[in-house]
C-alpha cells in the first residue's frame, strides 16, 4: 500500500512539473498582464486623462486630486503650490499613472514597471485616506468576512499580479524577451 502511494505521489509531482515548467515559461506572465489590462488599465488610464490639459500638459486638476493639502494651504492657487515636494508629487504621479501601466501590459521594463505601479497602488491608497479621508467602509478591513472594500480588499486584489510580474517577469511573450533575445544577438 506504501508503495502504491509512492508510486502515485511520484506520478503527481512529475505531472504538475511538467505542467508548471510549460506554464511558467509564458502563460503567468501573459496572464497576470491579461488580467492587468481588463481590470486596470481603463481604470488608470481614465484617471490619467483627467490630469492633464492637452498632450503633455498637467492640469489643475491634477494638483486638486494628488496634492488637496498643498492647494488648500495656497489658497485655492495652483501656482502658489511648492515644487517640492508637491509639484514634484504631481509630476511623477501624474505621468507614472499614464506610462507605467501601459508599460506593464506591453511587457515592456516589466518588473521595474509593476514594483512602480505597487508603489503607486499604495501612495495612491494613503492620499485616499489621508488626504480625502475616505470612511472607515471603504477601508475595510482584511480578514473580515466582507471582501469588497475599496481599499484593503480590492488593492490587495490589484497588487497580486504586479507582485507576481514584479518578481518573475512578463514571461516570453513580451517585449521584454524580444529585447533580451535581440540584445543577445548582438552581443554574440
Amino acid at each position: 500500500m506504501i508503495r502504491q502511494l509512492q508510486s502515485l505521489k511520484g506520478l503527481y509531482d512529475r505531472a504538475v512539473m511538467a505542467v508548471e515548467r510549460r506554464l511558467d515559461r509564458w502563460f503567468l506572465g501573459l496572464a497576470a498582464r491579461a488580467v492587468f489590462a481588463a481590470v486596470l488599465l481603463p481604470y488608470y488610464w481614465n484617471s490619467a486623462l483627467t490630469k492633464f490639459d492637452g498632450l503633455f500638459a498637467i492640469s489643475d486638476s491634477a494638483y486638486y486630486q494628488i496634492a488637496l493639502p498643498a492647494v488648500d494651504a495656497a489658497g485655492g492657487d495652483v501656482s502658489a503650490v511648492a515644487v517640492f515636494p508637491w509639484g514634484l508629487m504631481v509630476i511623477f504621479g501624474t505621468y507614472g499613472e499614464a506610462i507605467l501601466p501601459v508599460l506593464v501590459v506591453l511587457g515592456l521594463f516589466t518588473r521595474i514597471a509593476a514594483a512602480g505601479m505597487i508603489g503607486f497602488i499604495l501612495v495612491q491608497s494613503l492620499t485616499d485616506i489621508l488626504v480625502h479621508k475616505v470612511d472607515a467602509a471603504t477601508i475595510g478591513a482584511l480578514f473580515d468576512r466582507f471582501p469588497d472594500s475599496v481599499i484593503l480588499d480590492q488593492r490587495l486584489l490589484w497588487i497580486f499580479p504586479l507582485l507576481y510580474l514584479a518578481v518573475k517577469g512578463a514571461g516570453v511573450l513580451s517585449l521584454d524577451k524580444l529585447l533580451c533575445t535581440l540584445w543577445t544577438r548582438r552581443m554574440q
